[in-house]
Parts: structure tokens; sequence; C-alpha cells
């Protein structure tokens, strides 16, 4: 296969036109095909892949494709395409994926099929997949049998007594040593028979400590009733089974790349990850149309991905909005596939310009700066390398130097997008103390934020709330009048806890029962109309084009805590205006800026209070 900038494929013969008369699909356009293929992690949709999508939406919305897939959304893709046709003439096309199985199925019309197949029901994954199924009956049949839960109790029993008299024993044994101890440290002396006879009783408790331990061991290892020894044996079966299964699995997608070179999935994240690939790793859309496309000799020229449907219950996600490839499952997959094609720089890595820090505050031990938008708060890693941080920005300025001091950490930390007041450490010292109040939850924030929409209710999850701290302000010098630290009128709270998305980071997902716990007191501030000429990012269709200035209280610190309330259906079901992750509209920037900072001068104790007004204006 030969993929060079020079050598088109072709589609050579009327059998392979044939095969793919039912994937490849016409793109009437007169959009001119991008200079480079699509960054997949981080991209503006380009004209073409956004002509793609509309007759692939206009597909699923005229033939009730969703269906089949009941009560959920789900993600779709597209990969605009080149070829040459039976008369040399170069062609543009289409195809089109699905993420996972659509209906439980995976063959459905229109789309190209997976990588490998693995749902036919006599094929090798579902016989074993069926095996697994059996023993996960037996398994359940005998964690409920009478006979077996009732020798469980009773080894609990048995497990708890043993346990209470080890312990009693242990009591005794250090009481004796204790009186040992107080009577060799008396300073009255000891005869040689008394001395003898406290090594005797030293040593006979420690030899009975260590017998009753054992044979506590020695009672839980023979707990091995035929219900019990079965079952370990099902358990030890099924890891295997389940093990030997996924293994094989991921050696049958063998993933191609536009050089021609091919590798399974075990060996791909073995490379990039030194780990066994997640499960589900080839199945999204990316890698589907990739693999269909070098597998006919389609030349890739771009690609997007879209979700359709309503939102998971944990994940954010909008109609019709567009989306970056998934970073756990599809990052080393598509390094691999995209070796050989002119890939359009990350977006992420290349110098951003923003506004430089506005220092609002500076002595010996802290400093207190206005972030801009676009600045990330500490050194980045990976994609963010090349933006400078804050601190970076003041460790490298001499003019706020301070003599023989190196330090300067940020204390606390605000998303890269997110403007406002930022406060640095500048002595060891100083930023345990700032790290101590911000864990504690000693400080009190208020930042203001712009929503696209309006919310229309309040949840199960938000109840009124009025015992917002007072901002710290007697006595002190940065007293600022007029504070709205302390909300007015009618205050309401979202809880809902957060996890990071294993497989999609960095974004946040909800998690009623692993994530952390969250709350976010807000008010609604003012709602207006937005600006007819507001860009909608990633649709065609139409939007709200209401907007709302709210002002939002965190009182935990969770990654991505107010973006995630705001955007979450469950919260105000309205994303912050401009935020890339949870949003739906483009802006200029994200509407959020951390307007008011309260909290103790880490070393004098002194209140401090800084005010940044954001200045949205609706």
């Amino acid at each position: 296969m030969n993929n060079s900038k020079s050598a088109k494929p072709t589609i050579q013969n009327s059998k392979l036109k044939t095969q793919n008369s039912n994937m490849l699909h016409a793109l009437s356009t007169s959009v001119p095909s991008p200079r480079q293929f699509t960054y997949p992690f981080c991209y503006d949709v380009d004209p073409l892949a956004e002509a793609a999508s509309e007759e692939l939406q206009h597909y699923i919305a005229t033939t009730g494709l969703m269906s089949a897939e009941k009560g959920c959304g789900k993600m779709f893709g597209v990969l605009v395409v080149e070829y040459k046709d039976e008369e040399g003439a170069l062609q543009r096309g289409f195809l089109a994926a699905y993420s996972g199985l659509l209906g439980g199925r995976n063959d459905w019309q229109y789309f190209v099929p997976p990588v490998f197949d693995a749902q036919q029901p006599d094929g090798h994954f579902k016989r074993t997949e069926r095996e697994i199924s059996a023993i996960n009956r037996e398994i359940s049949a005998i964690e409920h049998d009478p006979q077996y839960l009732q020798s469980v109790a009773q080894y609990e029993e048995m497990t708890k007594r043993l346990q209470a008299e080890v312990e009693a024993f242990k009591v005794e044994v250090d009481a004796a040593k204790a009186r040992r101890d107080a009577r060799r440290k008396s300073g009255e002396p000891l005869s040689e028979e008394e001395q003898a006879e406290m090594v005797r009783e030293s040593q006979f408790m420690k030899a009975e400590l260590r017998r009753r331990r054992k044979a506590m061991e020695q009672a839980e290892s023979a707990f091995h009733n035929p219900h019990a020894t079965l079952l370990k044996s099902l358990q030890r079966k099924r890891k295997q089974m389940s093990d030997e299964l996924q293994r094989w699995l991921f050696a049958a997608y063998r993933m191609l790349n536009a050089k021609g070179e091919e590798r399974d999935l075990i060996d791909i994240f073995r490379e990039y990850t030194h780990a066994m690939p997640p499960a589900g790793a080839g199945d999204c859309c990316a890698p589907k149309l990739l693999q269909y496309a070098y597998q006919h000799r389609l030349r890739p020229v771009c690609m997007a991905e879209f979700w359709w449907g309503e939102s998971p219950v944990s994940e954010i996600r909008h109609h019709l909005h567009y989306y970056p490839a998934c970073r756990s499952k599809c990052l080393p997959i598509l390094t691999h596939m995209l070796k050989g094609l002119d890939v359009a720089p990350n977006p992420l890595a290349q110098k951003r310009h923003t506004a430089e820090p506005r220092v609002l505050y500076a002595d010996e031990y802290i400093l207190v700066v206005d972030k801009p938008a676009g600045m990330l708060s500490v050194p980045g890693k990976a994609d963010d390398s090349a933006s400078v941080s804050v601190e970076e920005y003041f460790a490298n300025n001499s003019k706020l130097k301070i003599q023989n001091s190196k330090f300067l950490k940020a204390a606390h930390r605000l998303d890269m997008d997110t403007s406002g007041l930022l406060v640095l450490a500048r002595t060891e010292q100083a930023y345990v103390e700032l790290q101590r109040q911000f864990a504690s939850r000693e400080t009190v924030k208020r930042y203001e934020a712009v929503l696209s929409g309006v919310p229309k209710h309040t949840t199960p999850h938000s109840t009124f709330h009025s015992d917002v701290p007072e901002p710290i302000t007697q006595n002190s010098k940065l007293k600022i009048q007029n504070s709205s630290t302390q909300p007015d009128g009618c205050v309401e709270a979202i809880s809902l806890p957060i996890i990071a998305d294993i497989n999609d980071r960095p974004r946040q997902r909800v998690d009623m029962e692993h994530g952390k716990p969250a709350l976010t007191l807000y008010n609604i501030v003012e709602v207006r109309a937005a600006d007819a000429n507001t860009a909608v990012a990633y649709t065609t269709k139409k939007a709200d084009k209401s907007l709302t200035l709210v002002h939002l209280y965190p009182k935990t610190g969770r990654t991505h805590q107010l973006r995630v309330h705001c955007a979450h259906p469950q919260g105000l079901a309205c994303p912050i205006l401009g935020d890339p992750l949870y949003g739906t509209e483009r802006a200029d920037r994200m509407y959020l800026h951390a307007a008011e900072l309260t909290f103790r001068h880490p070393i004098t104790g002194e209140p401090m209070h800084f005010l940044s007004p954001s200045g949205f204006l609706l």
C-alpha cells in the first residue's frame, strides 16, 4: 500500500466499487478539501466534514435509526475521503460510523463495519461469552444457596470469636509487659528467681499469642466446605477465561495506518501506555472509519464526530454537538493509525498569546494576581506545555523576584480558560498555610459566569440555602466596599458528585455512587437575549439564544466543578458560554471569572479580601 502525498489511493475494479456502494456516500459540495487531515483530539469542524455530517444527520432523522437505541444517545462520525473512479477522475465521498453497538448490533447498513466482528453467534467470542455467562449463573446459585449462606454465617461468627480471643489475650500480654517494665524501673533489686520468672512469663505469653494467632489462621483456612471450594474454583475459572478472552479479542483488532503498517491493540497499548487496552478500545468512530478507508484504498481528507440524542446520566453530551476523539481509548490507536497522513498540528501545542496577569497585591509572602483567560495556573503537561503558566511568568519576571528566594507556587488553581483571582505563595510556610485554608474551606470564593440559555427548573438536588459565610473583611486594609461575596436574593444549591472520566480525560462526569461530593451555591443575576450574531459552534441547527448571568459560590473544590454543575442536565442544564469541553456555543473565551476571594494572610493572619469584577455584559 502506498499512501504518500504523491500517490493517491484508487479503487481499481468494479468488485471493490460494489463493496463500497453501501458504505461510500456521495458528497455534492463545492467546498474545497483542507490542506491537512483533522487533528482528532482538538479541532474546529472543517466545512467539508460539516457538510458530510449534515448528510448523516438527515439520514438518521429520516430513517428513525435511533429508535433502536432505547433511552440514550450515540456518538456518530464521518470521514471524508478521496478516490479515483474507473475513469481515473478524482472523486470525493464520505464514510459514516457509530461508536460501539447500535441497538445491540454492529451490522447496520450505511455504516462501516467494525474493525473486528465479535458479535457472530457461532464465533469464538460469543461461544466463550456464553460459557462465562453459564459460570456466572452457577456462581450466583451457590451464593444464594441456603446451606452456603448458613456456613458463611457460621464462619464469620467463628472468625469474630477467635479474633476477639486473640485481641483479649493481646491486652493481657501488654498488661504483663507493662508490669514487668514497671518492676524493673522501680529501683528495687531483683532476685535471680524473679528475673527468671519474668523471662519465662514473657516467653510463654509471646508463644501463646503466636499459637492463638496460628490457630485462628488454621481455622480460617480449614473453612472449605463443598460450596466454598466449588465457588472459589468457579471464580478462578471465570477470571482466567475472561482474561484469555479479552487478550484474544484485543489481538484480533489489527489496526492499519496510512503507511500500510499493521499492529494489534495489545502491541499498540504496550508501547504507548505500558498497559492492556481498556474495554471497548477499537470500537469508537475514528478507528472504524480509518480502518475501512485504508482497507479500501480511500484517502482520508477530514473527519468529525457528533453526538445524537439525549445526554447520558453521567456524562455531559449535547445533541448535534461535535466532540474530539476520546483519549484513553483512541489516543494510542490513532497515534498509530495517523502515521503516513499529513495531520494538522495540535492547536493546544501552539504558542498562545494572552494578556498578562495583573498584580493586585504583593508582599514577601504572597502574590495575588488577576489571571487572564487562556493562561495556565501552573506549568502544564503534554498538550498544554506550550502555554506559559502564571507561576512561570512571575518566576521569570525579575522585577518581582525577592532576593535569595526562588519559591513560587499557586496555592489553588483556576482552569486555563477561566480568568480571575489567583493567590501564589512565595515561601514554603505561606504555601502550606494557604493550602490548609483552601482544603478546610476557610476561604470564600465567588465566580461570575454567563450561561448559554436560561435554567428552566430547579432539580431534586437543588435546595434553598442561606448559610453562605460572610466575607472576612473586618479590620482589613484591603476591605472593599459593596462586597458581593454574600449573595443577594434567593440562593440555590447544586449537589452532584463528580469523578474523573477515565475514558476521556480531562473531562469529568457525575457519578452518584463513586463521585466525590461537590456542592455549588448560585443565584441568577440577570437574563437577557443573546446578540443575534453570536456564533453557534458545531451545528447548523438553531440554538437557544438566551443568556444568563449567574454568581457561583463553590463550597467544594472539585476539578471542573462549576462547569459540570452548570452544564449537567440535573444541574442548571445550561453550559457556560464558550466552554470548550461541556458547552454548545463558541465564543471569544469561556465566560467564567473568579471575581471575589476572601482568605487570611498565611503569616499575619490578617483578613484579606480581593475583588475583580468580570465586566461580563449581557
